[in-house]
C-alpha cells in the first residue's frame, strides 16, 4: 500500500475541527509584521515633530548668539543648510502664487510704491508735446453730471406724462435701497482686501446701474475698490455699458491718480489691465477718448501704453484703434500709442497701414518741428512694414524726410525704404508670369 501523507502539524483528517483546536491549543497570532519599505525615515520629507522642533530652535538661537558675538551682528557663514521645522512653515511658501502679479490680498498688505516706481519723463520731450496740445479742451464730465442730467431729464419727461395722465408724480428710490447702498459706499470708501456687499455685486444686473453707482460716489472708492469695481463691472456688463463704465469711472479716476502722485497706484494699474478683458470697451472707453481730449501728457501715455506691451490683444480691435488714431488730429501722445500698437507686428489690413502713411505724409506741409516720438513712430512703420507699402508711398516719404528730418533717424528710416521690396511689386509679379 502506498504510504499516506500526513498533514503538517495538523491532526488526521478524519478529526473534528474543534478537537483538532482542543489538541493543539489555542490560536496563536503570528508574528509577521508587514514592511512598508526600506528608509520609512526617509519619507518624513525632512519634517520633525513639535517638541524636537523647540530644541532645534533653542540650540539654533544659541549658535546664532555664538556667531554674532564672533562675526559680528548680521553676519552669517555661507552655505549654511536649513532644517524645516513642523508642517505649519510649509504655509508661508507663498513666492511662486503669481509670477507676474502678487494677488490682491497679498498686495494690501505691502507698499504700492515697490511696484508703480515714478516714470521719468524727459523734459524735452514733455516740452514737445505740450506745443501740440489742444490749448482749449473740452470740459471732462463725469459720472456724477451725466446722471444727474439724466435724472433731470426723465423726472421732467415722465412727471409731465403721468401728470397729464394719473396727476401723480414720477415714484423715486426706494429709502431702504437709498440707505442699504449708501452703506456700501461707506464700505467701499475705506476698502482695503477682503469680500464686497452682495448689494455691490448685483449692480451690473439692475437696469438703473448707473443711477446705483452714483449713489455709491465712485470718487471716494479706494484703488482696491476700483480693481474690484472693474472686476465686477467687465465681466457682467454688455460691452457698450462696459465702455461707459471705463470712460466715466475708471478713466478719470486713472487721470487724477498720475497728476497728483506723478505715478498710477498698484491697484488702479491692476484695474486697468483687467479692463482689457473686453478690448473693444477698453479702446472705446480709455485709449480712444484720451487722444481725443486733446490734453494727453506724456506721463499718462508711458503709463496707461505699458498695458499694450504687457497684454496680448486680437488684431482686429487694434486694427481699428490704429486707424481711429491715424484720422484724428496729431497729439504727442498719438505717436506714443501708434509705436507700440506698431511693434506688436500684427498683420495688418491695407487699409490700415495706407492709413497709417498718410497720417505721416500729412506733415509735409506742417512747418513745426515734431518732436523724437513722432520719428520713432515712423522709424517702427518702415521697420515692421517696409514691404507692405507701395512705391508711391516709399516715394511721399523719403520727399518727406527732406523736410522733417532727424539727425539719427533719418538715415536708418531712408535706408530701410530703399533697401526692401514694394507691395505693388509683389501683387504685379503672378500677374506677368500667368
Amino acid at each position: 500500500m502506498p504510504k499516506q501523507r500526513g498533514s503538517r502539524g495538523s491532526a488526521p483528517r478524519h478529526v473534528a475541527l474543534g478537537e483538532q483546536i482542543m489538541q493543539e491549543g489555542s490560536v496563536r497570532p503570528t508574528t509577521r509584521v508587514k514592511r512598508r519599505g526600506q528608509g520609512s525615515e526617509a519619507q518624513d520629507d525632512g519634517y520633525v515633530d513639535e517638541k524636537l522642533s523647540r530644541k532645534i530652535l533653542e540650540q539654533a538661537r544659541i549658535q546664532q548668539e555664538e556667531l554674532e558675538a564672533e562675526h559680528g551682528a548680521g553676519s552669517l557663514p555661507p552655505n549654511q543648510k536649513t532644517t524645516v521645522l513642523d508642517y505649519k512653515s510649509k504655509s508661508n511658501e507663498s513666492d511662486s502664487e503669481d509670477e507676474e502679479w502678487p494677488t490682491l490680498e497679498k498686495a494690501a498688505s505691502m507698499d504700492a510704491g515697490n511696484y508703480s516706481e515714478e516714470v521719468q519723463v524727459n523734459p524735452e520731450d514733455e516740452k514737445a508735446i505740450e506745443l501740440f496740445m489742444n490749448k482749449n479742451p473740452p470740459l471732462r464730465r463725469t459720472l456724477a453730471d451725466i446722471i444727474m442730467e439724466k435724472i433731470t431729464e426723465k423726472q421732467t419727461e415722465v412727471e409731465s406724462a403721468m401728470s397729464e395722465v394719473s396727476g401723480r408724480p414720477m415714484p423715486q428710490l426706494d429709502p431702504r435701497v437709498l440707505e442699504v447702498y449708501k452703506g456700501v459706499k461707506e464700505v467701499l470708501s475705506s476698502y482695503r482686501s477682503g469680500k464686497l456687499p452682495k448689494a455691490f455685486k448685483i449692480v451690473p444686473a439692475l437696469a438703473n446701474w448707473e443711477q446705483i453707482l452714483y449713489i455709491t460716489e465712485p470718487e471716494s472708492w479706494t484703488a482696491a475698490a476700483m480693481y474690484q469695481a472693474t472686476r465686477i463691472f467687465s465681466s457682467n456688463l454688455p460691452e457698450r455699458m462696459a465702455q461707459r463704465f471705463y470712460n466715466l469711472v475708471l478713466l478719470p479716476r486713472i487721470r487724477d491718480d498720475i497728476a497728483e502722485y506723478k505715478r498710477l497706484n498698484f491697484h488702479l494699474y491692476m484695474a486697468l489691465k483687467k479692463a482689457l478683458f473686453k478690448p473693444g470697451a477698453w479702446f472705446k472707453g480709455i485709449l480712444i477718448p484720451l487722444c481725443e481730449s486733446g490734453t494727453c501728457t506724456l506721463r499718462e501715455a508711458v503709463i496707461i501704453g505699458s498695458i499694450l506691451t504687457k497684454c496680448s490683444i486680437p488684431v482686429l480691435h487694434s486694427s481699428a484703434a490704429m486707424l481711429k488714431i491715424a484720422e484724428m488730429p496729431y497729439n504727442g501722445a498719438n505717436s506714443i500709442f501708434l509705436r507700440l500698437l506698431i511693434d506688436k507686428k500684427y498683420a495688418l489690413p491695407f487699409r490700415v497701414l495706407d492709413a497709417l502713411v498718410f497720417h505721416f505724409l500729412a506733415f509735409r506741409a506742417d512747418r513745426r518741428e515734431l518732436p523724437v516720438l513722432w520719428h520713432q513712430s515712423l522709424l517702427a512703420l518702415c521697420q515692421r512694414y517696409k514691404e507692405d507699402i507701395s512705391s508711391e508711398q516709399k516715394e511721399a516719404l523719403l520727399e518727406l524726410l527732406r523736410t522733417h528730418s532727424h539727425p539719427q533717424m533719418a538715415n536708418e528710416i531712408r535706408r530701410e525704404l530703399v533697401n526692401s521690396k514694394s507691395r505693388d511689386v509683389e501683387c504685379t509679379t503672378p500677374m506677368g508670369m500667368n
